[in-house]
């Protein structure tokens, strides 16, 4: 089976070739990482004993991108306290990921992780000896996780989700994809419905528990946190009082309203709204945080149309706009084109809008907004985030949008309606302060298969 699984994988990659060259060229993409993706050239994690005698333990997190690396966080940090001898490798598969793994997890291992061909998965464990390997959301890759097992490894998939669409698609592959799921050692499930359809593709039930969702307790809670602070002061945002602009927009300090990872057309969608509310509320400002770093450039074309002054955060960094100095106060549009900063960008909004929901993307994290107080709207395609959704609708936590034409209507009941506001504001926080403790649960079982 291993050579089959080679030969489909090598046959996809040179279908693949071209749109991957053509991303190369135009966007800068796919340039990194090769050797250790295609040859599994990762860095050697020695195992020389510690002071006390005994070699730490080896823990490979694996994220695939930007949001399971910040899922696997609160995890990360478990292990440094509890297991301070403890090696840690984090590997992802993308370019963004990469540069805010480098960023997160400094004082580790960091590296892209081997595409599942049997010889690059083969000399990456002979490389970095795991004794566990942590899988985040869902990553079912057939030779990582049988070459895993074999040499004796457990593999466990943490925060585990599996859409309907998926377990359809899986269970089209019969019998391999079973054989494959019931060689892991443990499955933690975000919710009964992601646990039930686990089972249905094998899983035996002693293997998989419901822990809940970590994206709950990674979240940042605090708007008067350092990081939130400082932003709030370089972008002249005064959050000294609780209390937002008047109701008709004119007096009082900014009220932000906060597009996060959007995708096109939602920039589009939000730019013509804002613009065609700015002159009615000039204290409204706006943020926009596009998903993906490739599109930085075309969104700040958007935003030049507009004719409204504005910001970008690489300016700031690079030094053509001093951060000590922050930026001219009057700016109405602010594009953060960076990327592991959403979670503190969030702290500065009163309202928001979670992208990726008015297209076919599935939706984004609505838990980050909600967490730290903000009034929040999603679009209706949220299917990656189904069961929180429903969370945060029953609880009336946040809204949810049919059309985008419903968009501006919302920011207008927003601003003008203080009670309805805050009500949704304060729900949303409450609900995601009360959905805490899938980390605790989650790290009790890792540390359980450990000691094995």
């Amino acid at each position: 089976m291993t050579w089959l699984l080679n030969s489909i994988y090598l046959c996809l990659l040179l279908c693949a070739t071209p749109w991957l060259l053509w991303r190369r060229v135009t966007q800068g993409r796919y340039r990194r990482g090769w050797s250790k993706k295609f040859f599994g050239n990762l860095p050697e994690i020695s195992k020389s004993p510690t002071p006390e005698g005994q070699g730490g333990k080896t823990l490979w997190f694996h994220a695939v991108s930007v949001g399971e690396l910040q899922v696997i966080r609160p995890l990360v940090e478990r292990a440094e306290r509890q297991m301070p001898d403890a090696r840690l490798l984090i590997t992802t598969a993308t370019d963004a990921g990469y540069e805010l793994a480098l960023k997160l997890y400094s004082k580790h291992v960091v590296s892209y992780a081997p595409m599942d061909f049997s010889w690059a998965i083969s000399r990456a464990l002979a490389r970095t000896q795991p004794d566990m390997i942590i899988l985040a959301e869902l990553e079912l890759w057939p030779n990582w996780i049988s070459l895993a097992v074999r040499r004796g490894i457990p593999v466990v998939v943490i925060n585990g989700r599996l859409s309907q669409r998926s377990l359809e698609g899986y269970r089209r592959l019969g019998g391999f994809v079973t054989s494959v799921v019931r060689k892991l050692a443990w499955v933690g499930a975000q919710s009964t419905t992601y646990r039930d359809r686990f089972l249905e593709l094998g899983l035996s039930r002693d293997r998989v528990d419901v822990t809940g969702n970590i994206k709950f307790d990674g979240a940042n809670f605090d708007r008067e946190s350092v990081q939130v602070q400082q932003r709030a002061l370089e972008l002249h945002l005064d959050r000294a009082s609780d209390a937002l602009a008047s109701s008709d927009g004119g007096s009082g300090r900014p009220i932000v309203w906060l597009c996060g990872s959007t995708q096109a057309p939602e920039e589009q969608l939000c730019l013509d709204t804002f613009h065609k509310l700015a002159g009615s509320y000039p204290n409204l400002k706006l943020i926009l945080v596009p998903r993906h770093p490739e599109r930085f450039e075309e969104v700040a074309r958007l935003i030049e149309q507009t004719g409204l002054p504005w910001v970008r955060r690489s300016a700031m960094a690079t030094g053509q706009q001093q951060i000590s100095e922050g930026v001219d106060p009057s700016w109405r549009i602010f594009l953060a084109d960076s990327v592991g900063e959403l979670r503190w960008w969030w702290g500065l909004a009163d309202l928001g809008f979670v992208g990726g929901s008015f297209g076919s993307r599935g939706g984004q994290n609505m838990i980050e907004p909600c967490a730290v107080r903000v009034a929040t709207c999603f679009g209706p395609n949220t299917k990656n985030f189904r069961d929180v959704v429903q969370i945060l609708l029953e609880s009336q936590g946040a809204m949810e949008l049919s059309t985008p034409e419903e968009l501006g209507p919302w920011v207008i009941r927003m601003i003008e309606n203080s009670d309805i506001r805050e009500g949704y504001a304060a729900r949303g926080q409450n609900t995601a302060l009360s959905h805490r403790g899938a980390t605790e649960r989650t790290w009790r079982k890792l540390e359980q298969l450990l000691m094995r």
